[in-house]
């Protein structure tokens, strides 16, 4: 298990563009999340659901790593074993900035592959920024049956939670960027880890920033240099 954290939510790819369903504008506001985001969607929803999708994926292509993206993936690329990025996008700016796809736990989901929905099957494709329907027809190639994004939909087990969790109970550091801490319950992690650092652009009424030894209300690429700086000195505190 890594030593240091760096949990990453929305704040973090939305300076190279990606819009949450919280902003006003864009493709989120064109769909309503209760019809093609939960767990029954693609049941009662199917075509709009893929649709909307394919139009995420779609959204990506030309989507470019912001310097915090590109500085948290030099820093895991200088530290593999003692570094742990976990995110709660789906995005894959993480990847386009130089980390292998096995070096970032995506907890949600990752929206360039689809998934075969046999859960006897459950075969994986990345199928890049196309269309569902462009590869296989949307069928599986193995087993025939109709495929899905491979994102965890509300009301869905999200199995990475399991891993974040075993990350979280070894980790002696932990990087909050970017997120509301409406989904996943940080206020916990930074009362009983060892160091914690908390970087919005923000302040968040889930969040209870006292809690955390550092806190910096400003964008990710101007936080990064200073982050990553208190990382390396606290690493480099642990080999001696």
């Amino acid at each position: 298990m890594a030593k240091v954290v760096i949990l990453s939510g929305a704040g973090l790819s939305a300076e190279s563009g990606i819009g949450t369903f919280r902003d006003n504008g864009g493709l989120w506001d064109r769909y309503d999340v209760n019809v093609v985001c939960n767990y029954d969607s693609l049941e009662k929803n199917e075509a709009l659901t893929l649709e909307f999708y394919d139009k995420r994926r779609k959204e990506l292509a030309d989507k470019e790593p912001n310097k915090a993206h590109i500085e948290y993936a030099k820093l895991k690329k200088r530290h593999p074993k003692d570094v742990a990025i976990i995110t709660q996008n789906v995005d894959d700016l993480f990847e386009k900035a130089g980390l292998d796809h096995e070096e970032v736990l995506h907890l949600h989901g990752y929206l360039p592959e689809v998934r075969c929905r046999n859960p006897h099957c459950g075969a994986v494709y990345d199928i890049g920024y196309g269309s569902i329907y462009d590869f296989h027809n949307g069928f599986c190639p193995k087993c025939g049956e109709k495929l899905r994004p491979n994102i965890v939909f509300f009301g869905e087990q999200a199995p990475m939670y399991e891993r974040l969790n075993e990350e979280i109970r070894t980790c002696e550091c932990i990087v909050v960027v970017g997120t509301s801490g409406n989904v996943i319950g940080v206020n916990t992690m930074a009362n009983f880890i060892e160091h914690s650092i908390l970087n919005n652009l923000e302040e968040s009424p889930a969040i209870e920033h006292q809690l955390f030894d550092k806190t910096l209300f400003k964008p990710a690429t101007e936080a990064v240099d200073e982050i990553v700086g208190d990382i390396e000195e606290f690493l480099q505190t642990k080999r001696y």
